[in-house]
């Protein structure tokens, strides 16, 4: 019984997953607008119906594939700075970014997919909060504010304003070189990020 349930979970997951990773190449080739459900579930493979059984309608599936993706960006990086001795709370949000700055140089429609549509809402409600469509629970990363010595007025603003500013000026940087070229601009971007942490802080 136990078998059969796990290959019955397997295979949701499977459907799941060929409709999310479809679903981002329609929406990266020809766009969100121009991509229907029946486009999804066509070149998907499978039935309509069983679209329904995990998504609303294409702007639910956006939504949980910008987690599904961002999440798997977060866990990348989150892995490679458990592998470090940082403990610093500015160097450990600096190496987060720098790892996935590194992630988006490297695949330029990922980071165009989530520029476009990654909000704060989204961000909160499908990445911030533990729920079954995420694959970590990205509370992992906000504690990593929320729970550091250092006290800050309003730990998610100052995550706001952090994603926002390495999203919209990562677009800008690697795809057009604009102002600079992303490795000239990285330094300017760190210390801004170094500047809002410290300006949030609540001192003793």
């Amino acid at each position: 019984m136990a078998i059969s349930m796990k290959k019955v979970d397997l295979n949701k997951k499977q459907k799941r997953d060929a409709l999310l990773n479809t679903a981002f190449e329609l929406f990266t080739t020809q766009g969100i607008n121009k991509t229907t459900i029946n486009n999804i579930v066509d070149a998907a493979g499978v039935a309509k119906g069983t679209f329904y059984l995990y998504f609303k309608d294409k702007y639910d599936i956006r939504n949980k594939l910008i987690a599904h993706k961002a999440s798997h960006i977060f866990s990348i990086a989150d892995a490679a700075l458990a592998r470090t001795d940082l403990t610093d709370l500015e160097d450990r949000i600096i190496f987060l970014a720098d790892n996935i700055i590194g992630q988006f140089n490297d695949d330029k429609s990922l980071l165009t997919f989530i520029s476009k549509n990654l909000s704060w809402g989204i961000f909160k409600n499908e990445l911030i909060s533990s729920n079954d469509d995420s694959d970590v629970d990205f509370y992992n990363i906000y504690k990593i504010l929320e729970h550091s010595p250092k006290a800050f007025k309003d730990p998610e603003i100052l995550l706001f304003m952090i994603v926002e500013l390495v999203s919209s000026t990562c677009y800008s940087t690697i795809l057009y070189n604009e102002p600079a070229d992303i490795e000239h601009f990285k330094p300017y971007l760190f210390d801004a990020i170094r500047q809002l942490i410290r300006s949030q802080e609540v001192m003793a």
